[in-house]
């Protein structure tokens, strides 16, 4: 009994502590639910799931109906929901309504003159967006996203809440990548014990493959903002788009000996920011210094990330015209850990910076309301004047190349916002003549800047880092731009970009917003066979789905001409006979949902070229295709390759673990996709090489990415001769760096899945 009492005595002070206070000083409202009383715990104190971000944003939602609503914005391939809330006073939740419509009128200039945009102007408040958690194990922003909610939501007779809640209306996206973050969370619990382990080593710090930093088909979300092709990232912008925040902030985490980084970023800048812009991403970092300077949080800005990518979550809203930024926090990765100065970093300490710096950035949006409005709408006036004034006036985009490439990419550029015409009847453009169907972008528009920055084949730098880069390279020290410095849309779709230094005149009609145009079954009553031209993406779609459905295909190793058409080398030939009794209505639908066009052919001459029953027209087999999964494939290979196989061609693909390919029965497959990675022939072993070796010697395929040739070049597995040559520098007339030839030694090695030929 003496020893309980003693016990009691001593953790009786633990009890009687004070819960930790993430704004010193401040009284919260108890009709509002607090972390404990919904999920079990305080904030900080655990990694709160997808499930528990949801529950306690509707929590909060039902508490205080009149100043917080949750909107569905889609949901993720797993089938998590994305969500954001909307947050403020209760006036401006009355008109959430409203305040978006408004926000679209003074987003198009041309449709509301300066008089009016300032009188609408003048009752709206500055539309802030949080994002958080676009990485799955970038763990704290998400919680530091409910932690924020919930102070805008209880804190009482604060003045800084009551002003940003009055001139601020607050979106929160409190994690943007579900799948990731559930898939970090179940590792970390499955991985923790008795108590959290400071030790950077232990294994609740250290993910396996693939890790939660990236979405189901293991994306990076944060480069997805140009190609746009995950939910969380199109359903994002869509969202984005309705309302046009004027401040968008995307919170990360970085590694765990460093600090705190908030804006100005680092150069290189991008040239379509503007000057405005620039400035202002001062005024927010001014006022996070002075916050983080109170409670004597480190942190730096300038260094290391830089403004010249449009791809990101903290760059894309910019060529909208809003202020984006990226602010990152050292991480834990879990609750605790130890950092290499031997100090400890907690969870609860990462939450509370990102709460802190979220507040900050609402305290600023509120003080600087009419300037944020004011540049916004200047932005996109400015944008139509240049568009207008500069030479290029427009780009032609013709359909000459790869249309449904051409396609896809029109239609991305209406994913993104910019406006797209297409030709009704061919037209005439400087010296050149452009028939039916070709798009025509005129930079007359507000999104002018966007579309520089996506279709322009190079995007220049400053001419100051530039000679800083060259001291830097000549000195052999590390390039300071953080990421991409290339990304223009039309030279990554193969397509042609004409830059129009003049307005073309013709007969235009606004572009669909979609990414595939139906095709078209030609001579649907054909009796021989029915022809669909290779070398484009609508092709490829076109041969994965009848191969889906067992229609039995040919493809024409040569060229060919029938009548007044030409056929490329690759022609998929499909035979009436041999094929189902409604192949034609078949083709027909393929056609229309793939975007390819079918000709039907009712003679089996040609003028010219290969006939149908040549010994270059060859089956198509029916590939089963499988796809190294684990290390040492790259994640992000591994995770494309598997998406673009699936999503956008249709075919299905059995992921293996690489490890398994020492046992698997490989005759089951006749493909086999090694990701960009090193090491295969490592982890597979002398007996492994053999298997996959005589597996190639069957008949089998390998379709090797990135480093993954390395196994192909090893000398134990000898698949590929590998010649080295040196490359000389006229300027230094000495070696500089090696490059690498192949040399095919096996036929049956190739790099096209769909291109499989019965020998």
């Amino acid at each position: 009994m003496l020893r309980l009492s003693v016990l009691l005595l001593a953790i009786a002070p633990l009890y009687a502590q004070k819960p930790f206070e993430f704004w010193p000083g401040t009284s919260y409202d108890s009709k509002i639910p607090t972390f404990h009383q919904v999920l079990g715990y305080d904030a900080g104190d655990r990694v709160t799931s997808h499930a528990g971000i949801v529950r306690y944003m509707e929590a909060l939602a039902a508490a205080a109906p009149s100043r917080l609503k949750v909107f569905d914005y889609g949901e993720t391939w797993e089938g998590r929901k994305l969500i954001y809330a909307a947050l403020g006073s209760e006036a401006n939740i009355r008109r959430l309504t409203e305040i978006r419509a408004a926000m679209q009128r003074i987003a198009d200039p041309r449709k509301t003159p300066e008089a009016e945009a300032r009188k609408i102007m003048a009752g709206l408040p500055a539309v802030i967006w949080l994002s958080y958690g676009v990485h799955g194990n970038e763990i704290s922003s998400p919680d530091a996203g409910l932690l924020t909610a919930y102070h805008l939501l209880a804190a009482r007779n604060d003045k800084l809440v009551d002003e940003i809640l009055s001139h601020v209306l607050v979106l929160i996206d409190p994690t943007q990548n579900p799948d990731g973050r559930d898939r970090f969370v179940n590792y970390f619990e499955q991985a923790r014990g008795l108590e959290p382990d400071s030790s950077p080593v232990a294994a609740e710090h250290l993910e396996p493959w693939p890790g939660g930093r990236v979405n189901h088909y293991l994306f990076d979300l944060n480069r997805d903002w140009i190609a746009l092709t995950q939910p969380e990232i199109l359903n994002q912008v869509k969202v984005l788009r309705e309302w046009f925040p004027l401040v968008y902030v995307d919170l990360h985490e970085m590694g765990a000996d460093s600090t705190y980084f908030f804006s100005p970023e680092s150069d290189p800048y991008n040239p379509n920011l503007t000057a405005d812009q620039r400035e202002s991403l001062k005024l927010f970092g001014h006022n996070n210094a002075k916050w983080f300077d109170k409670y004597g949080f480190d942190y730096f800005t300038r260094e290391e990330y830089d403004a010249f990518y449009p791809g990101y979550g903290a760059s894309w809203p910019e060529y909208y015209g809003a202020i984006a930024m990226t602010y990152e926090q050292a991480s834990v990765r879990g609750l605790v850990v130890r950092r290499s100065d031997e100090t400890l970093l907690t969870y609860r300490d990462t939450v509370r910076h990102h709460f802190v710096s979220s507040v900050s950035t609402l305290e600023t949006a509120a003080v600087n309301r009419e300037k944020l409005l004011d540049d916004f709408y200047k932005y996109r006036v400015t944008a139509i004047e240049e568009g207008s004034k500069e030479s290029i006036k427009e780009y032609i985009l013709p359909r000459n190349r790869d249309a449904s490439a051409t396609d896809k990419l029109a239609g991305i550029l209406l994913e993104h916002g910019a406006e797209v015409k297409r030709a009704t009847a061919p037209f005439r453009a400087g010296e050149r003549d452009y028939p039916a169907g070709t798009y025509v972008v005129p930079m007359a528009q507000p999104s002018k800047r966007l579309i520089r920055t996506l279709l322009d084949p190079q995007t220049p730098m400053d001419d100051k880092f530039i000679a800083a880069e060259e001291v830097r390279r000549k000195l052999k020290e590390r390039t300071e731009i953080y990421d991409v410095t290339a990304w223009s849309l039309p030279l990554l779709f193969n397509v042609e970009a004409v830059a129009n230094n003049a307005v073309a005149q013709g007969n235009f009609e606004m572009a669909k917003p979609v990414l595939v145009l139906p095709g078209e079954l030609h001579e649907a009553n054909a009796t021989v066979a029915f022809l669909a031209p290779w070398g484009s993406e609508a092709a490829g779609r076109l041969l994965a789905a009848a191969l889906r459905q067992d229609l039995k295909v040919f493809s024409s190793d040569k060229p060919f001409t029938q009548g007044a058409t030409k056929f490329p080398a690759g022609t998929l030939i499909f035979k009436v006979a041999g094929n189902p009794a409604d192949l034609g209505e078949r083709l027909a639908r393929l056609a229309r949902e793939t975007g390819a066009d079918v000709y039907g052919a009712s003679s089996g001459w040609v003028d010219e070229g290969v006939n149908f029953g040549s010994r270059y027209v060859l089956p198509v087999r029916k590939p089963a295709i499988a796809l190294a999964w684990d290390t040492p494939a790259a994640s992000s290979s591994a995770g494309a390759a598997r998406f673009v196989l699936e999503r956008q061609y249709g075919y299905p693909v059995t992921p293996v673990r690489t490890a398994q390919l020492n046992s698997v029965e490989l005759a089951k497959f006749q493909v086999l996709i090694l990701p960009d990675g090193g090491g295969y022939a490592g982890l597979l072993g002398d007996a492994g090489i053999q298997r996959v070796k005589a597996w190639v010697q069957a008949g089998g395929v390998i379709v090797a990415l990135g480093g993954a040739v390395g196994f192909l070049t090893d000398s134990r597995v000898g698949l590929l001769d590998m010649v080295q040559e040196n490359l000389v520098r006229d300027e230094e007339k000495k070696p500089d760096r090696k490059s690498t030839r192949l040399n095919s030694s096996h036929a049956n090695i190739s790099y096209a899945v769909f291109c499989l030929k019965k020998k």
